[in-house]
């Protein structure tokens, strides 16, 4: 059985790329990326034909997908996240992540979206967004900001205000959430902030270099609001089981994060009966003592991030041919076409966004991460 199909869809307004992937017999999951071509559009503009192409997806090629996270790539989120707010037609009935990280094409907004078919989510009273499916409960926290004096204070409020919305859920960070992004403003100044603030919460919550972290992107990213430094998103799952969460470490290329004073893990995948869902933290041109290499060259730094990215993909026992999307980060936007063609050449169909964001190293010019899901069976746990 086939259990991948991607379909790229073209208007004179729009790009639409969209992967989608189902376990015989089980749940159909779906990444859809819509891109505007037509960078001389207002802001409103863009995001009606952004819209209009989000909902002729859903009412043709995805019939019965529930979209159950939404991340929006802005321009200027100071001048523009109030209007996407305002003409967001799905209000509360989704997860909705508001970044700004301009798409390097040239327009003010793309998206990225994950939809599920045949669930029903809801908004807990805490902000955390809820889905079910089979024996488990998906928990998305999304657009998590607050005011307190510098990064390190904002970075430990917004992760201790998590470990207890997850505590009141019967949740722990160490054995439930999969997966955190760290969008930081200013991060050559403000990064480490971020870093001294997780590893100290982490090692209250027994997240240490002996047992292990979490898969992360810490990334440069903008926020409506400017005083807001940090802006985190998170994902978590109830009902996972001992052996379930997996870790990925590709020693031949990289070396634990833990070794140059930050604590996430290169990447993490989960096991449920009928397939495996792997995420790859944000990765760039590095090698297994923790060392930049090829610095100032674009084309080598993203061969290498490539190569690492396969590495991990390779102990998940997957490839690029597993992978659902991908959202690649570059520091300089001049680096964009020659980035874009390479991404073109190696993955016309799989569903991506190029995006403007400073790297937590001064000296890497391009980050990515991905997702990506492959047909398992294991009786030992429940399907999805």
């Amino acid at each position: 059985m086939n259990n991948r199909k991607q379909q790229i869809l073209e208007s004179k307004k729009t790009r639409i790329e969209i992967n989608s992937f189902q376990a015989e017999g089980g749940v159909s999951e779906h990444h859809l990326m819509i891109h505007v071509t037509e960078a001389k559009l207002s802001f409103a503009e863009q995001l009606k034909a952004l819209f209009e192409a989000y909902d002729s997806v859903l009412a043709h090629q995805l019939q019965g997908a529930h979209s159950v996270f939404k991340r929006y790539f802005l321009s200027d989120a100071a001048n523009q996240a109030n209007t996407l707010l305002a003409m967001n037609t799905e209000g509360a009935e989704c997860a909705v992540s508001v970044v700004q990280q301009a798409p390097l094409n040239g327009t003010k907004v793309a998206l990225w979206c994950y939809l599920i078919d045949g669930v029903v989510g809801r908004m807990l009273p805490d902000g955390m967004y809820e889905v079910r499916h089979g024996a488990y409960r998906d928990l998305w926290s999304v657009g998590n900001l607050n005011q307190a004096a510098n990064s390190e204070y904002q970075t430990r409020l917004l992760l201790s205000d998590y470990v207890v919305k997850l505590n009141e859920q019967g949740l722990r960070l160490a054995d439930h959430c999969v997966r955190t992004w760290f969008f930081v403003q200013d991060i050559d100044r403000n990064y480490a902030g971020v870093v001294k603030a997780r590893n100290e919460v982490f090692l209250t919550q027994n997240l240490t270099s002996e047992t292990h972290f979490i898969a992360s992107t810490g990334i440069g990213g903008g926020n409506p609001q400017v005083e807001s430094l940090v802006l985190m998103d998170a994902y978590a799952v109830d009902g996972l089981q001992p052996g379930q969460m997996h870790y990925l470490y590709a020693r031949t290329h990289l070396n634990p994060t833990y070794e140059y004073g930050v604590s996430f893990e290169r990447g993490t995948y989960v096991d449920y009966g009928d397939r495996r869902k792997v995420y790859i933290s944000g990765t760039a041109s590095i090698n297994n003592k923790g060392e930049i290499l090829y610095e100032g060259d674009i084309r080598q730094q993203t061969t290498r991030m490539l190569e690492n990215v396969e590495m991990l993909l390779k102990e998940a026992d997957c490839s690029y041919d597993d992978v659902d999307q991908m959202t690649v980060y570059l520091r300089d936007p001049a680096d964009y076409e020659v980035v874009k063609e390479m991404y073109d050449e190696r993955f016309p169909s799989t569903p991506k966004v190029l995006v403007n964001a400073f790297v937590c190293r001064p000296g890497w010019l391009i980050e990515m991460e991905c997702m990506a899901t492959k047909r398992i069976s294991n009786q030992a746990f429940a399907a999805f």
